[in-house]
């Protein structure tokens, strides 16, 4: 009887984050190893053992930052890596304005010493975590992956600095296997309510924000601008459930490992869906009502915005499938099981 194959070890940066934490759970139910690097600037080490409550599997947590070149280094030489996921990024629209040399230094002078590390130890697969947000103003819409890129936001520029290096590099040696993924709007929650999303301070999303209000954590919604020229005035976004985004990383990964190349993907559910319509969804699936009150549009708003979505159905044979009330009936879940643990 021949032995089973020995699990493929990944590095995940960021991995204690909202979107990394949920693609490590789907990572394991894959039946990949993990080893997760996370600074825990914008996460927690409870994170970690919740994962492995989840799958009941190990996975090994390394405190430290993508930019220590040194610890890099030794992740590589001490484990048998094949392949990361690169998650480890300052991801506020509005920060990134007001620390704009936080964000180069995170987001994009981290992930050069990562691919420098990654090149040195001859670890040629990643996956990394891009936005929607490397489109800028919609020229057209839905967006495709043909789509101008022009970001508006010093956030959106790291982003696609980061994507210009991995073509760059792919470029250069065709052994590179990369995948760059464009999220839209992650939401939700993963089923079991123990992972979600937790941000520190004031919320910088919708999702958590209504949650936050909802369990009486907030008092009501700022609803910035109702006079957009969507259905009902307010912003309209492209939503997708976390645990279908992490479904997405999944998908990306496998077809790297059987086809090399350089993918772009976008990753959302190729719909938009304004905030009075999350709120109304949001309140059937709590059963609170959500106080809200309109405000000023605020600067740099897009008025809609929505993914098109077919080429990584094409490809991967990927699409998403939660609805938008699923995607609240998790997160309420995992607010409420949050505040009675807290």
């Amino acid at each position: 009887m021949s032995a089973r194959p020995e699990p493929a070890t990944l590095l995940i940066t960021g991995g204690a984050g909202y979107i990394g934490a949920h693609t490590c759970v789907a990572l394991q139910r894959a039946g990949y190893r993990l080893v997760v690097l996370d600074n825990f600037c914008n996460s927690s080490p409870q994170t970690l053992a919740r994962i492995e409550r989840i799958t009941g599997q190990p996975l090994e947590g390394v405190q430290g930052d993508v930019r220590d070149r040194a610890l890099l280094d030794r992740l590589f030489q001490s484990q048998a890596i094949q392949g990361v996921l690169h998650f480890a990024g300052l991801k506020a629209v509005g920060e990134s304005s007001e620390k704009p040399l936080e964000y180069y230094s995170n987001n994009v002078a981290g992930s050069l010493v990562l691919m420098q590390a990654m090149q040195a130890a001859g670890v040629k697969t990643l996956v990394f975590s891009s936005s929607a947000t490397v489109y800028g103003t919609p020229q057209f819409l839905p967006y495709t992956e043909a789509h101008p890129l022009a970001p508006v936001n010093p956030y959106g520029r790291t982003k696609l600095m980061v994507e210009d290096m991995l073509r760059d590099l792919h470029q250069s040696d065709a052994d590179w296997r990369v995948g760059i993924l464009r999220y839209f709007n992650p939401v939700g929650a993963d089923a079991s309510g123990l992972i979600g999303e937790d941000p520190r301070g004031i919320p910088n999303n919708l999702m958590p924000f209504i949650a936050q209000v909802a369990t009486g954590r907030r008092e009501f919604l700022n609803v910035w601008g109702n006079d957009y020229d969507t259905p009902d005035g307010t912003g309209v976004r492209d939503y997708i459930h976390v645990t279908d985004l992490a479904a997405g990383h999944v998908s990306a990964l496998q077809h790297l490992e059987k086809t090399p190349g350089c993918l772009t993907l976008n990753l959302g559910s190729g719909q938009g869906h304004s905030v009075l319509e999350m709120v109304r969804a949001f309140e059937q699936a709590s059963g609170r009502t959500i106080a809200h009150r309109f405000a000023p549009r605020r600067a740099g708003d897009l008025p809609a915005f929505w993914a098109n979505a077919d080429e990584a159905r094409r490809i991967l044979g990927w699409e998403a499938r939660c609805s938008l009330l699923q995607m609240c009936e998790d997160t309420w879940r995992f607010q409420t099981q949050s505040a009675e643990a807290g």
